[in-house]
């Protein structure tokens, strides 16, 4: 079960009281032992971080450890991806069920804000190192995202990614261009709403529809459709975290009934690894598989969960999510505003979702809470189902080899897929001062495979920019090159 969360944010105005990320996650661990009814941090067979990006440690649970005091038996580190803290989560609760662990200690934090800052004015951090060798255990599997092809072609990164899936889901859903913007801006100025009443949140400014879809100098444009304020929000410097253990351990603690919650289940899963494998852009199937079954595991659908945090790194990530969980993005689907708003502490967003989920099932006895977490390009997906009431047993599945065996596109390499093409997905990736810049597009050629295609053509890049490109003839050179007849 979990007693106890704490979230916290800091807004260092210099680097002179910046905190590096253990202190952001000591503080968070603190306000979860207080959120506990604890005078301390308890002691621990576990210390457990999510895996970091704004400062490379080497072991960063054991200088997570020593700053609280403790000396558990195990130190363990993720892997990389969003999906990580609801992933950890699971597999805390199968290790609590099953007697290996009493009580563990869940945390992360990010001080990407303050580390940004430091390179901007040339500063050399002094935040600790381990020694070479001193390394933690590792939690999770660490997966390949992108195929030589892809990366080959420059293509690896989220922002030109997500755009793409966007695109996609954009056409199969009939909207014009400009339709699209405009539901964009209404379901992104919703996740603002949700932000502004959110104590932790980074943001907590409401944005209208039209501040949110305008571009300017402040929303930029960074891949077509996304100005600025549809990306996640990696600036930031926060910390949360989660303290899990078994009831006899939560009776032993004196920690009162009402701030038990329970995870129900839980399941892993991951779509096919490289994008250029899948069969659309348009869909997701692990997430439909995964999430249902964790539903089922929990003996719910849907429609008994009143409490959502779905992963909002990009919207094209929350339509997917919707979609395939079968949530209508008119009801509730975020507890914190979000990845932009919130706040997107690189991996470990989701355990600012699961704290503020548990923080409001409490409010809302015998109600079930469901987190979704996602890593990599809609790639790893981790869910948990969650709620006061007890539950005889947690229960965990890894659906992987439903997914495994659904059918694989195969891929043209350049030289192979020269000829014309059919664009099923897009984007335009523009430069900092906001010129249109390089064309990105998934092509499927007339054999139904998939080939990619650039383009360094400005005129072609400002073409694009404009209007609808989803279905549209093109050719590709021997080289990759896109062009539009």
């Amino acid at each position: 079960m979990i007693i106890g969360v704490g979230q916290f944010v800091h807004r260092a105005s210099s680097l002179d009281d910046a905190l590096e990320p253990v202190a952001l996650m000591e503080q968070a661990v603190l306000a979860a032992s207080t959120d506990a009814g604890l005078d301390g941090p308890p002691i621990a067979d576990a210390v457990r971080v999510v895996g970091q990006l704004s400062w490379r440690y080497g072991n960063t649970p054991r200088f997570l450890a020593e700053r609280l005091g403790l000396t558990p038996r195990h130190l363990d580190y993720t892997t990389m991806g969003g999906n990580s803290p609801q992933s950890l989560v699971n597999a805390t609760a199968v290790e609590i069920q099953a007697g290996e662990i009493d009580i563990a200690v869940l945390a992360g934090g990010e001080a990407t804000r303050s580390r940004q800052r430091a390179r901007k004015e040339g500063i050399e951090l002094n935040w600790p190192k381990a020694e070479p060798g001193d390394e933690p255990r590792i939690i999770g599997e660490d997966l390949q995202m992108n195929s030589e092809v892809e990366t080959a072609r420059g293509i690896w990164m989220p922002v030109q990614m997500y755009p793409m899936f966007e695109t996609a889901i954009r056409a199969a859903a009939g909207r014009s261009v400009d339709e699209h913007r405009e539901h964009l801006g209404r379901l992104w100025s919703g996740l603002s709403e949700v932000a502004s009443r959110n104590p932790y949140a980074w943001i907590r400014e409401a944005k209208t529809p039209d501040e949110i879809t305008t571009v300017t100098d402040d929303n930029r444009m960074i891949g077509l459709p996304y100005p600025k304020l549809m990306n996640s929000n990696n600036q930031v410097d926060m910390g949360a975290a989660i303290i899990m253990c078994s009831v006899e351990s939560a009776r032993r603690l004196g920690v009162p009934e009402d701030r038990w919650v329970f995870p129900h289940a839980g399941t892993d899963c991951h779509e096919h690894n490289f994008v250029s494998n899948r069969d659309t852009f348009a869909r997701t199937p692990a997430i439909e598989i995964g999430g249902k079954l964790a539903l089922e595991l929990a003996g719910i659908d849907i429609d008994d969960v009143s409490i959502i945090d779905l992963y909002s790194c990009f919207p094209a990530a929350v339509q997917l999510g919707a979609q395939s969980l079968g949530i209508d993005l008119r009801r509730q689907w975020s507890r914190t505003g979000g990845m932009t708003f919130a706040g997107g502490p690189w991996n470990n967003y989701v355990m600012h979702a699961i704290a503020t989920v548990v923080t409001e099932l409490r409010e809302r006895p015998s109600e079930f809470g469901l987190v979704w977490g996602n890593g990599g390009y809609a790639t790893k997906h981790a869910f948990g189902v969650y709620s006061t009431m007890p539950t005889p047993n947690f229960r965990h599945d890894k659906p992987q080899s439903r997914i495994d065996a659904l059918p694989r596109r195969d891929v043209a390499l350049p030289e192979d897929a020269a000829g014309p093409a059919t664009i099923e997905a897009y984007t335009v990736m523009f430069s900092r001062d906001g010129a249109p810049e390089q064309p990105i597009a998934s092509c499927l050629l007339r054999d139904g495979r998939r080939a990619w295609g650039m383009s360094s053509d400005a005129g072609l890049a400002a073409a694009m920019s404009q209007g609808e490109w989803v279905g549209t003839e093109v050719t590709l050179s021997a080289d990759g090159t896109l062009h539009a007849d």
